[in-house]
């Protein structure tokens, strides 16, 4: 038995014992075993990680609310915690981390799949909207991509479409890898009571379901009936103690509503854990840089989210307003890439250009595809990680690397961010987003020195 194995067993007797300890009850017992997970974190950046989320906890009372809903499912509980923390942290970054070096790029911590691009829906605005319906992943290769990415110590697979519950597969494929953890963005009108007892049986796949908004905002873009179909879906998930989120698009006409306090409490509600935030791009089925969110909403966006984190049990993922958690853009395979139901290898979600395909190479080659290696070579693209983005906040950037490259789109019209109105737009936006973004931080660390003076005294 390796060393490896070892390690892993070990772990994972004291992760379930842990658990049924914190879950029986957690306000009183989680401190206990994040001070034991400190003194056995063989590696600084874990035993600090660990401090970290304890003073997290300390500072804000209503994270231990988000802790308490989560314990209701332990075996849930369990493979995600052990798919992402023991396998794909503790276990999962030292090997990573290894093979980089090795291989002379980044080694991500999960990837984005796209089993199949068919969809039951027809979206406004759809970022997957102009990919080629037909296309899909076979299962073999499906599972062969799971599989080598396990072997790099990747053990967080998100998945995509399309629809990926139109994906006949899917459950099949999940099943065979318990050691791993999936999350699945969902339209969730394809989750019936079938495939919610099949989610609570499976306990290791979570799903996040797009909204965009109340009933009104949501049936405009995405269809009449489907914000009931989704809400039904959130009940049947809820009811069988399976841990889901909810995805947003953060747009021109629906920001204020989706982060108002009526809004995100009525998620709460219904059982919603997490929230991701994505903001409209201009990619994909008839690209409308109108629906954009304006720099003063991106603005406005960057406070009400830190202001929502501090008051509200639901954790909350702003992709583009994070740079100063991410350290800048984590696409490119520095902490991520998109792989698409053609089988493409994708940069980022939103960047559908490719300078390689997985159907005949291993998961090890692809990564060193020249595409990820200019990305990782000019991250960050900005020094103020409040403009993260070689899409919306340094266009040039993409442009120079599609062109270095000789990346391909990966469907038609997908360069529209590149050249033409589009791009003359992101040009634009991009630099009033910078101006303001740098202004604020300005301000920010002023504020920071100030607080720092008033502590001193």
């Amino acid at each position: 038995m390796s060393l490896d194995t070892v390690k892993k067993v070990a772990a994972e007797f004291a992760l379930d014992k842990a658990i049924k300890y914190v879950t029986k009850n957690p306000e009183k017992n989680l401190f206990t075993i994040l001070d034991f997970l400190e003194k056995i974190a063989t590696m600084p950046e874990h035993k600090n990680m660990m401090r970290v989320v304890k003073e997290h906890f300390k500072r804000n009372p209503e994270v231990m609310e988000q802790t308490k809903r989560v314990a209701g499912n332990p075996k849930m509980l369990f493979n995600l915690v052990n798919s992402w923390g023991v396998n794909g942290t503790f276990l999962g970054k030292p090997k990573r981390e290894k093979l980089g070096r090795e291989l002379g790029v980044s080694v991500p911590s999960l990837i984005l799949v796209d089993p199949t691009s068919a969809c039951n829906l027809r979206c406004e605005g759809c970022w997957a909207g102009e990919y080629n319906k037909a296309d899909h992943l076979e299962p073999e290769l499906f599972d062969r991509i799971i599989t080598e990415a396990k072997e790099l110590g990747i053990h967080w697979i998100v998945l995509s479409g399309g629809e990926p519950f139109c994906y006949p597969h899917l459950f099949d494929v999940i099943a065979d890898h318990p050691d791993s953890v999936f999350m699945v963005y969902t339209n969730g009108t394809l989750i019936d009571e079938k495939a919610a007892d099949r989610l609570a049986e499976l306990a290791n796949l979570s799903p996040s379901i797009s909204l965009e908004g109340w009933r009104e905002q949501t049936d405009a873009r995405r269809g009449a009936g489907v914000f009931d179909k989704v809400i039904r879906a959130m009940d049947l998930l809820r009811e069988r103690g399976v841990i889901f989120g909810t995805s947003v698009t953060a747009m021109r006409t629906n920001t204020e509503q989706l982060f108002s306090d009526e809004f995100i409490d009525f998620l709460i509600e219904k059982g919603v854990i997490y929230m991701w935030c994505f903001h409209y791009i201009p990619i994909g089925r008839n690209p409308n840089v109108e629906m954009m969110l304006t720099t003063d909403q991106r603005l406005g966006l960057v406070q009400r989210i830190r202001e929502l984190r501090q008051n509200k049990p639901l954790l909350i993922a702003d992709f583009w307003n994070d740079g100063d958690i991410t350290g800048g853009c984590i696409a490119g395979g520095r902490t991520y890439f998109h792989i698409n139901a053609a089988a493409d290898v994708e940069p980022c979600a939103f960047v559908h250009f490719a300078a390689d395909n997985i159907r005949d190479k291993s998961l090890r080659e692809v990564l060193q595809n020249p595409f990820f290696k200019a990305y990782q070579r000019e991250q960050p693209f900005n020094n103020n990680h409040l403009a993260p983005c070689p899409i919306i906040d340094a266009p040039e950037a993409l442009r120079n690397m599609v062109r270095e490259c000789h990346a391909s789109p990966t469907h038609q019209g997908a360069g529209q961010v590149l050249e033409g109105e589009v791009a003359k737009h992101l040009d634009r936006l991009s630099r009033e987003w910078l101006d303001k973004a740098n202004a604020f931080k300005a301000g920010s660390v002023e504020s920071a020195k100030r607080e720092e003076v008033k502590i001193g005294q």
